[in-house]
């Protein structure tokens, strides 16, 4: 066990590796471009994990420079720098549409290069009609992309949430004391991706949140089957509370979002 357990360790470090390779495998000159691109983010919580990820990164790499504001006023964006800012309330992810084009609206489109927001993992429900969500968000971009023709808008899958399993819970579930973990929520958050993915995938810039949140550093995936198809769900190791990211999870997330961004320009 000790064996499997320490093969498994270096495995997951040679993957690590790999990725921060690639990030420094791109030149002085690439970074230097996209910090001088104006770019806007709007999230919430775990997008202040995306943005401290970055920053990590940035402490680590003197090459990346990028000048990350929090802000959602366009007057003070007068040279390359990655802004965000809060926007919708969680649970609702029409609220988070309708901001994002107030955001858009008030300056922001006629100032940013690149653009961009998230829903969060709380934003979708089973009671949810995914299709309808989907149109809505659809028409948004579609919009905005034709009153900003200029500004590269980024499309994000939704995190997953995760099942961090102690052995209090191990042994709580060999006694009949607790259920087994509800993947419904992780099934729609499935759903509404996939949807995502079929109608931008090879045609716009994806960046595959929940794609990099399912996947472990070896390549595997954290999978479950729910009537005879297989869903995915976030991988226990990046994150701290089922939902949010650990510094591992930052990272990941961070390196992600950096290589999505190059692909754009």
């Amino acid at each position: 066990m000790v064996i499997c357990m320490v093969l498994l360790a270096c495995k997951e470090e040679t993957a690590m590796v790999q990725n921060l390779i690639l990030l420094k495998n791109i030149p002085q000159e690439t970074w230097q471009t996209l910090a001088g691109k104006k770019i806007y983010f709007g999230h919430q919580s775990v997008g202040y994990n995306i943005i401290d990820g970055v920053k990590a990164i940035m402490r680590e790499d003197p090459d990346i420079k990028l000048n990350i504001v929090k802000t959602s006023d366009p007057s003070v964006i007068t040279h390359g720098a990655f802004v965000h800012s809060e926007i919708g309330n969680n649970t609702d992810p029409q609220s988070k549409i309708e901001s994002f084009e107030q955001v858009m609206g008030s300056g922001m489109g006629e100032k940013v290069d690149i653009a961009f927001f998230k829903f969060c993992y709380v934003d979708i429900d089973p009671q949810m009609d995914i299709q309808t969500i989907f149109s809505r968000y659809k028409d948004s971009i579609t919009q905005l992309r034709e009153k900003y023709p200029h500004v590269k808008f980024i499309h994000i899958t939704v995190p997953l949430e995760g099942e961090i399993v102690t052995w209090k819970v191990r042994i709580n579930r060999l006694l009949g004391r607790v259920q087994l973990w509800d993947h419904t929520k992780n099934i729609k958050r499935n759903e509404y991706n996939d949807l995502l993915r079929k109608e931008y995938a090879g045609k716009e810039p994806i960046y595959d949140l929940a794609e990099l949140e399912s996947t472990y550093p070896d390549g595997k995936r954290c999978a479950f089957m729910n009537s005879g198809r297989q869903y995915y769900s976030l991988v226990a190791k990046y994150t701290f509370d089922g939902g949010h990211l650990n510094e591992l999870g930052k990272k990941r997330a961070a390196e992600n979002l950096l290589l999505t961004l190059i692909s754009t320009m």
